[in-house]
């Protein structure tokens, strides 16, 4: 064979291994979205992008769905429990200050939590997850023991607030990223699952404000009981010691069908703010963070305002956050079927019309708790389903840099959200009106923005996306 004839017979896309002929080539019909781009169905959507196809399941696969179930339950969910955390800090070691500026601990970790995920991102893309989540698992417990010893504000926003944010992003962004590589058809679905995990302990934590347990030996139920048995310092340290053991398993547990040591192509992120379609379901995921999460924060507050007793305002949040876990898993099985972006913002768009339409006429027990199950269920949708979304949309090489850069914009919003809504409140007098529209417009046009991400993919309205 002649040297051209090697040279053709390397470079050439050959009909048995299918590969590209070079590097830059090597991206599907997903990514790169051009006027005359014609997408043919789903599964052309969430293609690998490198040359080594990813095997649907396996055992490996499975381990790392459930070792992610792990850390986030232990990492979202306990960051969802700070709520107990503050109500115990007002009358006890920062009962000087004003529960305004205590939530601001609780803020920060969930503000360090969301940016750290583009520069995670693009360290699970270089190194893959293992390394990163050991890291996370340290910095973790160890924020959690630095609590137990601190006294002064400073000491809780350094350990509960930056320390712990950034403990729970190495161990949450990998985790989650690396279910995303072992599937393809069931992407979906298997986020689903495994973002179960912080629904249940947002479920368990609704119930930290009654003085009863549930079925399940969850840490938040057993935190609040040690709070009152051995006192708040050994409460947080067996509460780490326990959660430093579920996240060791998650270490072992979590792969990645993503070969490491390659350097991706770039950190800044510019390239992907030029691409139109992850730009619009990054300022849609936006608008529904800045509004999403205000039922969940004010939900407790509005029903004691109709005269609700507390006992019965907690299982109004309880059952928001139960719909939550459904909400996390039927429409992920569902969205792989008719299409990711199909169920994205339709339930998106429910969610905020929910609030707008039954939050707003919601005065009685019965209809408060008809409209909690709805929104957790339809808001659950969001959570579970935007990230599949990110990924279906990215080259396999920069998946993790895509849905890290993507929480990291989120960040913004999620961070103001809360005191946004609590300015409208008190600027109101009391009224909860203006901060129900605040959050149902924004959610519905977070929702309209992901649609017309939908349909920069394909202009089909009713196509599979």
């Amino acid at each position: 064979m002649s040297d051209i004839e090697k040279h053709l017979h390397t470079t050439r896309v050959g009909p048995r291994d299918g590969k590209m002929d070079s590097p830059e080539r090597n991206r599907d019909s997903a990514v790169t979205f051009s006027s005359s781009t014609t997408l043919r169905n789903t599964d052309e959507l969430s293609q690998p992008s490198s040359s080594k196809e990813v095997v649907e399941g396996g055992m490996k696969a499975y381990l790392t769905v459930f070792g992610a179930f792990l850390a986030l339950f232990c990492t979202f969910g306990q960051m969802n429990a700070f709520g107990t955390f503050q109500a115990w800090y007002t009358t006890h070691q920062l009962s000087a200050l004003d529960a305004s500026t205590i939530s601001w601990i609780g803020s920060l970790q969930l503000w360090v939590f969301f940016f750290s995920g583009g520069p995670i991102g693009y360290m699970f893309d270089k190194y893959g997850p293992r390394v990163l989540m050991l890291v996370g698992t340290v910095l973790y417990v160890l924020s959690i023991m630095m609590t137990s010893i601190s006294k002064q504000y400073y000491q809780y926003i350094l350990s509960q607030g930056v320390l712990f944010g950034l403990g729970v992003g190495l161990l949450f962004y990998p985790s989650l990223t690396s279910v995303s590589t072992h599937f393809v058809k069931y992407r979906a679905t298997a986020t689903g699952l495994a973002v179960a995990g912080s629904g249940l302990g947002q479920f368990s934590d609704s119930f930290l404000g009654m003085k009863t347990s549930s079925g399940g030996v969850v840490f938040p139920i057993m935190l609040q009981n040690l709070f009152v048995n051995v006192g708040f310092d050994w409460a947080t340290r067996i509460s780490g010691i326990l959660c430093g053991v579920l996240c060791g398993i998650s270490v072992l547990l979590v792969t990645s069908t993503r070969p490491t040591g390659q350097t991706p192509q770039e950190f800044t992120g510019f390239k992907f703010l030029k691409d139109s379609t992850f730009m619009l379901l990054a300022m849609g995921g936006s608008l529904v963070a800045l509004g999403c999460f205000i039922p969940y924060f004010y939900i407790v507050n509005y029903a004691q305002s109709l005269g609700i007793s507390p006992h019965m305002a907690f299982i109004v949040l309880a059952l928001m956050n139960a719909g939550g876990i459904f909400g996390r898993i039927v429409p992920a099985i569902l969205s792989d079927s008719i299409g990711r972006f199909n169920l994205l913002a339709p339930c998106s768009f429910i969610a905020g019309l929910l609030v707008l339409v039954c939050w707003t006429f919601a005065d009685n027990l019965p209809a408060l708790i008809v409209f909690s199950v709805l929104y957790g269920f339809f808001s659950g949708s969001f959570i579970a389903v935007v990230t599949p979304c990110v990924a279906q949309i990215s080259d396999m090489q920069e998946i993790g840099s895509r849905i890290g850069l993507m929480y990291s914009i989120i960040s913004f919003p999620a961070l103001v959200g809360g005191p946004i809504a609590g300015f409208i409140l008190a600027f109101n007098h009391g009224s909860y009106n203006g901060m129900i529209v605040f959050a149902g417009t924004t959610t519905v046009a977070g929702s309209l923005l992901m649609f017309g991400a939908k349909l920069l993919i394909n202009p089909h309205p009713f196509a599979r996306v």
